[in-house]
């Protein structure tokens, strides 16, 4: 179980109560063993919960960094520094020196090295523009971004070929240094990144030539990013691994793509349903009609029977957008709009009062004024 619980939830020991849900949330999201197939992932899932617990209460925190994990484990009655035993000639300075290591103890600090080594790679961001149907039926894009690649040279080392890095000789290559500090309470140690070798724990006396001893590079790169059927716009995707590479050979962070989806002049997206307005003649809608209709999937033959009335909604089972999960499929809703019939001869006019007439429908007379005249004469 790591120690360090700042460390583990990747967040500095001044971290608000924010930064820290924030990289919870994060962590968990990655890690969960529903969703990471890393056989050691429900360990460590259980290990940031734990974190998470500690530091987000602020009484078991303040013990936590007073005292480290067993601290924390403690409940808030009794003596906070019961366990660690009081010596003749015993005081604060020789507690905190057991803390802390001070006289070879096992503390967070003392007699051990903390956590050495190239850091990590940093996260980059992307964005790519696909079509409505792309997003629908999934596509495998190609994208291009410029970042920092290990050099091929050193093979991620720093050093000039031929040659290797070498042990820090200020942290002894554990990438910290400790400061001892007095005051009232005794001896105070802290610790901190090495400033010589930034933490790393090896320095490079022969830098390589071609990336100047940072074991990277910047260059164009192109990845392939497979964009699973039933993405949405605003989604995003994470590709482990192809951020940037850490230095002196770190692991590379991810690479975190943004997904826009164009719209389409015919569908519009309600969830895993597609919606449409298909607009129909009075007359069509109430004699009735088989409309070829083209779905993503292809034509199909739509019945629409006589009396449809405006706003009915069809449904095509099975024709919407893919769950990502591959595990269900929305529906095409075909939602009918009656188009009334606007400008009509005087012939379409006659047929339609006559239609009124024999079925006992009143309708405001016919125009015959000399306005009307003039109309008809431009038409």
């Amino acid at each position: 179980m790591a120690t360090d619980y700042y460390e583990l939830l990747g967040v500095s020991r001044t971290a608000s109560a924010e930064e820290l849900k924030r990289a919870y949330r994060r962590l968990a999201r990655e890690l969960h063993p529903d969703t990471n197939d890393d056989p050691t992932a429900e360990d460590r899932f259980k290990e940031v919960g734990l974190a998470y617990e500690v530091l987000s209460d602020p009484a078991r925190r303040r013990r936590y960094d007073q005292l480290g994990p067993e601290g924390a484990a403690r409940g808030t009655g009794g003596d906070p520094f019961a366990g660690f035993g009081r010596g003749a000639g015993g005081g604060f300075g020789d507690i905190f020196d057991t803390i802390f290591g001070g006289a070879g103890g096992g503390g967070p600090f003392g007699g051990g090295r903390g956590q050495s080594g190239p850091p990590r790679g940093a996260d980059m961001e992307m964005s790519v523009q696909i079509s409505f149907e792309e997003a629908v039926f999934g596509v495998a894009r190609e994208v291009s971004l410029r970042a920092p690649v290990r050099c091929g040279t050193c093979e991620g080392s720093g050093a000039k070929p031929g040659t290797s890095p070498v042990t820090c000789s200020e942290c002894d290559g554990a990438g910290q240094v400790q400061r001892v500090r007095q005051s009232i309470l005794g001896q105070m140690v802290t610790a901190g990144p090495c400033p010589r070798c930034g933490g790393i724990g090896q320095t490079v006396p022969d830098p390589c030539q071609d990336c100047r001893g940072e074991g990277r590079r910047t260059e164009e790169r192109s990845y392939t990013v497979d964009i699973p059927a039933g993405v949405d716009q605003g989604n995003t995707l994470r590709l482990s691994g192809r951020g940037a590479a850490g230095p002196r050979g770190g692991p590379n962070g991810d690479l975190y793509v943004h997904v826009g989806v164009r719209p389409s002049d015919r569908f519009t997206r309600d969830g895993l349903d597609l919606v449409h307005e298909l607009h129909l003649p009075m007359t069509q809608a109430a004699l009735g009609v088989h409309v070829p209709f083209e779905t993503l999937d292809g034509e199909e033959d739509l019945v629409v029977p006589a009396g449809t009335q405006n706003g009915r909604v069809f449904r095509l089972r099975g024709r919407g957008v893919p769950r990502v999960d591959g595990r269900a499929r929305g529906d095409l809703l075909v939602e009918v709009v009656v188009d009334t019939p606007a400008d009509l001869d005087r012939d379409e006019e006659e047929l339609l009062r006559r239609l009124a007439a024999l079925r006992g429908e009143e309708v405001a007379p016919a125009d015959t004024g000399l306005l009307s005249r003039i109309r008809s004469a431009f038409k």
